[in-house]
């Protein structure tokens, strides 16, 4: 092993948002076969390769006994059966007698266990396959009263061939009830969902060797935090050209969660970002061509051949059928057009606009900078072009433009950021004090960087306010942190993400290039972010001075939501010198808003929808009586028609009819925003009058 080369690269600190990605063999499945799969006989040198890189220089200190190995056990058996639909209680007997063995094979390198997991399962896939396919033919009792449970992670698996039967017989009978309330006529549903379950099982048919053995050891990579993995070499080569291209289409990364095709990330400046339709953990289930092209039906699919749907030329339209993020599965699903295009640099810079507002009889300026990513053009800044873009540099042209306009205060939208450049995370800060540390960095070896403000000179020294969400992460929370930290400004909205390491990517022939095996990659994580007050943003993210209401449960959405994820902790604070103190100001602003949302329409609409969505994830039992679904639906159309009207005539718009669909609406306010700013004018009527 060349210690030089994993030396210099650990320093290398590279922030990777990736995709769970599978590569595919293009074998037919023939239909009554049973595959065998088997480890290649070079995976038990990469297993221990991969362990000792693992355990040597992995930011946590990882002790491979009993208690990570019933982690590396049920996460590899949740990455084949989420929802415990395949599996029998006596599969999980007779693996579990190997529960507490699995962190001594994977010393060894012993693989055995792994792939007979994985061959029962698919035999077990196989079967019922076979009999939703029987239970189709049949044909379901569509008047009669009982329920299926949606979500079983938390329930245990059927006991027997009898109990499974049942539990598959609600699933399917869910699956058809759900397409024929959509519209879809028996022979369209029964078609459909033939397709449907015939492609779920091809996936994991075409997984080869490398699938099986990557599946394997990112459930030991990902037991020791969710930011660390292995890539096979196909699924590496892939990755590298997603990183190459990912600035093509519709500007999103898929990853698959279980059956479901689900937006990984929202590319800056694309498509999706600038039509505000499509977000961060979306669930795509559907993908039409054109204006009026078919809807087809995508879920169970292999993750490739979804992106090869969605995929096309620059200017043409593809169609997505969704289920957002804030809506269950049982949710009635929207369809939204996106025109494919490719993204510049331009399309992701940072831009601004100013709001008039008038808040306690006076009015206000409030200048906004809205910043998707924290980006930077290296190579023209290598090849040393003096107009090199970068967020920085943006912004800065961007405030004095705002100083020209005479703005009372200025508002950085962060929302829906996922990061990007830790540089620029730094620079950036800088523009808004005068000199100071901006973020610790402890590395692995227990050593810790201190990064600075670049430049003395402050640009803007006025009121100011950042504005973040559950999916502003990473260089956004280390932005955020600062300027609370500093009493620069006034943090608004829902708790951050909580993306607080720092992660590198390892080649393995890098580390054994003498041999004739292709090895793939590991993403390790080698650092851990602090503020400069001591606290970490890992986990717990940045909390605003004042909350907004959100509709994501941080045990489902976010950093806290991942078992495996690092801890939050403290090390020592650095001396800083803060710019101001906004707590002496808060309990007033928190009244003031909690006053002002009352008499808000769309405030208080808002906070409706997200009460309504909390209330529908308590209730997972989904009936299957087609009429008391009927009347349910029902019902939620007629609220939704009334509650678009309802805001339609606040804002001065036509009302729409019954069964109209509404016109795009470009006036549609930006509650959050709007009531942002007028915090922010509560903060200067308090401290300059």
């Amino acid at each position: 092993m060349k210690k030089s080369i994993l030396t210099q690269a650990l320093f290398l600190l590279v922030i990777f948002i990736t995709t769970t990605n599978f590569t595919f063999s293009q074998n037919k499945i023939e239909k009554d076969s049973i595959k065998i799969w088997t480890p290649k006989p070079y995976f038990p040198a990469e297993d221990k390769l991969i362990t000792t890189l693992m355990q040597r220089y992995h930011y946590k200190k990882i002790k491979l006994d009993d208690s990570l190995s019933v982690n590396i056990f049920n996460r590899y058996l949740k990455s084949l059966d989420y929802n415990k639909m395949i599996f029998l209680k006596s599969d999980i007997k007779n693996f579990s007698k190997q529960k507490f063995l699995m962190d001594d094979y994977i010393k060894k390198g012993q693989l055995k266990e792994a792939y007979h997991i994985f061959n029962v399962f698919y035999k077990r896939l196989s079967n019922r396959i076979k009999y939703a396919d029987a239970l189709l033919n049949k044909g379901f009792n569509f008047n009669k009263n009982e329920y299926y449970t949606v979500k079983r992670d938390s329930t245990d698996w059927p006991k027997n061939i009898k109990e499974s039967n049942e539990l598959w017989r609600k699933r399917v009978k869910y699956d058809a009830l759900n397409l024929l309330l959509a519209g879809k006529k028996w022979d369209a549903t029964k078609k459909i969902l033939k397709k449907r379950y015939n492609n779920y099982r091809k996936v994991f048919y075409q997984f080869n060797s490398e699938d099986v053995f990557q599946n394997y050891m990112n459930a030991f990579a990902l037991s020791i935090d969710p930011h660390t993995d292995y890539l096979s070499p196909i699924a590496s080569q892939n990755f590298n050209i997603d990183m190459s291209r990912s600035l093509e289409g519709i500007g999103a990364r898929l990853m698959t969660d279980d059956e479901y095709t689900k937006v990984a990330e929202i590319i800056a400046g694309g498509p999706a970002f600038k039509s505000k339709q499509l977000h961060r953990d979306d669930k795509i289930i559907g993908v039409a061509q054109g204006k009026i092209g078919k809807m087809v039906d995508v879920i169970g699919w292999r993750i490739t051949e979804v992106v090869q749907l969605i995929r096309g030329k620059k200017g043409t339209v593809v169609r997505l059928q969704i289920i957002p993020a804030a809506n269950d599965i049982t949710a009635e699903p929207k369809v939204i057009e996106l025109v494919r295009d490719k993204i510049l640099l331009n399309d992701i810079s940072a831009k601004e606009n100013v709001l008039d507002i008038i808040n306690n009889k006076l009015s206000y300026k409030i200048g906004v900078l809205s910043i998707p990513a924290f980006y930077i053009d290296f190579d023209a800044a290598r090849k040393g072009n003096p107009n090199y873009k970068s967020t920085t540099r943006d912004v800065r042209a961007l405030l004095k433009k705002l100083k020209k306009e005479k703005v009372d205060g200025v508002i950085v939208d962060l929302r829906n950021n996922g990061g990007g450049s830790l540089q620029e995370a730094i620079s950036l800060t800088g523009l808004f004090i005068k000199k100071g540390p901006v973020v610790q960095v402890k590395n692995s070896n227990g050593s810790i960087d201190v990064s600075r403000d670049p430049d003395p000179k402050i640009v803007y020294t006025g009121p100011l306010a950042v504005l973040i969400n559950r999916f502003s992460a990473s260089a956004s929370e280390i932005f955020t942190g600062a300027i609370q930290d500093y009493g620069r400004g006034i943090v608004i909205g829902e708790t951050s993400y909580g993306k607080g390491t720092v992660q590198n990517m390892i080649n393995l022939n890098n580390l054994m290039p003498n041999t004739n095996m292709k090895l793939g990659q590991v993403k390790l994580t080698i650092a851990k972010f602090y503020r400069i007050n001591g606290g970490s943003t890992q986990d717990l993210g940045v909390t605003p001075d004042i909350l907004f209401p959100t509709a994501f449960d941080p045990q489902k959405i976010g950093e806290s939501a991942e078992p495996s994820a690092l801890p939050w902790d403290k090390i020592d604070s650095v001396k800083y010198k803060t710019f101001g103190n906004i707590k002496p100001y808060l309990k007033k602003l928190r009244a003031e808003h909690l006053t002002r949302i009352k008499k808000d329409f769309e405030f208080q609409n808002l906070i409706a929808n997200i009460n309504e969505y909390k209330r529908n994830r308590k209730d997972m039992k989904i009936s299957l009586n087609k009429k008391i679904r009927e009347e349910e639906k029902k019902k939620r159309e007629e609220e939704k028609f009334k509650k678009e009207n309802e805001r339609r005539k606040v804002a001065g718009l036509k009302l729409v009819k019954k069964g109209e669909k509404p016109s795009p609406d470009n006036k549609k306010d930006d509650a959050e925003l709007n009531e942002s700013a007028h915090i922010l004018a509560d903060y200067i009527y308090l401290t300059i009058g």
